[in-house]
């Protein structure tokens, strides 16, 4: 087989098939990796933990530790990205060794349904071909027509990641998952953070309650928030940009020394191939396939960010290994969107699996629901920290507690992207209240809010 990327979706795919005897082409013209190593998941992460110790730091007199933070060091914060980077990057390419996946390093163009040209960066052109094609090519950060990327002042979150000075007021455009993070790694370093959103809340495909607990936890910290906002001019200097705002108080103006543009990422396509193998894009430009990641040309598949499915990283593993069975004759179910954790490093976190309240109703569910707050907790009184659990689940006046099959799990706070983990089995496992309500969580832990939640849901709350 030949894989076009070697992103999460492309990597995954040949790592998996290689490992079941596959003969496995990689095409990458980059860095094996993609965007989730070198320039999204991995590095963000690196320097939102940055800014959870700066938080620590500046808040450890409220614990009985006696600091003098002096604040951001930003080539050492860049040092401990690069680091981190460097060290998955090198072992990502001994995993592909070790399992004989053929790395190269060029840009790979389908000529028809079965072959591929690769123009070489170092070396001969090659023309390669096989029974099975696995287009995995990403995405990259959409711009605004009327301001596009200049690097300096109108920024992508490429350009984010290697910022060598901080500024001083930041504009984030979007309130997704990656401008949710960087305007919690720039208010902890510092920077007055202005976050727009052209919807009436934050995170907007969150469920609402976890929305308004993560609004509330921003206004606290000091992030100004408008939502219900839509841009409508973009201007620049040499040394501010300015943002003119249609609110439904009328046009406001806001400053700051850099915009990031974070209103999403589009499939990156172009230069693939995909006209002359025949194989379909839909309207917005992603490779239209069925539920196994099949295109409408046999042997050729697609995963990851170049499809329309959940942009998330482990996403694209599942694709990946989706596909991979597939073509060593495993037997492979379609993947449940649903159940897959959605998650949001935000400072608090959110992370959720499965429907929303509005979701569920509108699927024709009946629903009851149960919020249980971190700051009941033991664990969390001791951290200082806030947040909540919310759960959706079936009507059912038969069952103990009012409630049936547990339909979502919602939540905002510590370490909400770990404790994520449980809700996806409870939601995958179609689990009822009282399933979980028989099992014992560890106190004090972060993990009891589950727990407490899932008893009180079955009508047996402990504490409450």
């Amino acid at each position: 087989m030949i894989v076009l990327g070697g992103g999460t979706g492309g990597y995954s795919t040949a790592l998996r098939a290689a490992q079941l005897g596959l003969d496995v082409i990689l095409v990458e013209r980059a860095k094996v990796g993609g965007t989730c190593l070198h320039w999204g998941c991995i590095p963000t992460k690196a320097i939102l933990q940055t800014a959870e110790v700066a938080e620590y730091a500046q808040e450890a007199g409220d614990f009985g530790v006696t600091l003098d933070y002096q604040g951001i060091e930003v080539a050492a914060l860049n040092a401990h990205k690069d680091a981190v980077v460097d060290k998955m990057w090198k072992g990502l390419q001994g995993a592909l060794k070790g399992r004989g996946v053929e790395t190269i390093h060029g840009t790979g163009t389908l000529t028809g349904a079965d072959t591929v040209e690769i123009s070489v960066e170092d070396g001969e052109d090659r023309t390669v071909s096989a029974p099975a094609i696995v287009i995995a090519t990403g995405s990259k950060p959409k711009e605004l027509p009327f301001a596009p990327f200049d690097g300096k002042r109108i920024i992508s979150s490429d350009h984010a990641l290697g910022l060598e000075k901080l500024p001083k007021r930041a504009i984030v455009l979007g309130s997704g998952a990656v401008g949710m993070e960087f305007a919690t790694a720039w208010n902890a370093f510092g920077v007055e953070v202005t976050v727009i959103e052209m919807e009436d809340r934050l995170l907007p495909l969150e469920d609402a309650d976890s929305s308004k607990e993560i609004g509330r936890a921003f206004r606290k910290r000091g992030i100004n928030a408008m939502t219900a906002a839509k841009v409508s001019e973009v201007s620049s200097t040499s040394r501010t940009v300015t943002v003119k705002v249609e609110t439904s108080k009328g046009t406001e103006e806001v400053k700051a020394d850099l915009l990031l543009v974070a209103i999403g990422r589009g499939p990156v396509t172009e230069g693939a191939g995909l006209d002359a193998a025949g194989v379909e894009v839909d309207d917005r430009g992603f490779v239209t396939v069925d539920e196994y990641g099949r295109t409408n040309v046999d042997g050729i598949y697609a995963v990851g960010d170049v499809i329309a499915t959940l942009g998330l990283a482990h996403a694209s593993f599942a694709e990946g290994m989706l596909v991979a069975d597939q073509l060593a004759g495993l037997d492979v179910l379609p993947i449940d969107y649903k159940g897959v954790p959605r998650v949001t490093y935000s400072h608090p976190e959110v992370a959720s699996v499965g429907y929303t309240e509005a979701e569920a109703t509108d699927a024709g569910f009946e629903v009851v629901t149960e919020r249980y707050p971190f700051q009941a907790l033991g664990r969390a009184a001791m951290a200082k920290a806030t947040g909540m659990i919310k759960l959706v689940a079936v009507k059912d006046d038969d069952a103990e507690g009012g409630a049936g099959r547990v339909l979502g799990v919602h939540l905002v706070g510590p370490r909400a992207t770990d404790l994520i983990s449980e809700g996806q089995l409870i939601y995958n496992w179609e689990a009822l209240p009282t399933d979980v309500a028989h099992l014992i969580h560890a106190h004090p832990s972060f993990g009891e809010a589950i727990g407490e939640a899932h008893l009180a849901l079955a009508g047996r709350a402990l504490h409450g």
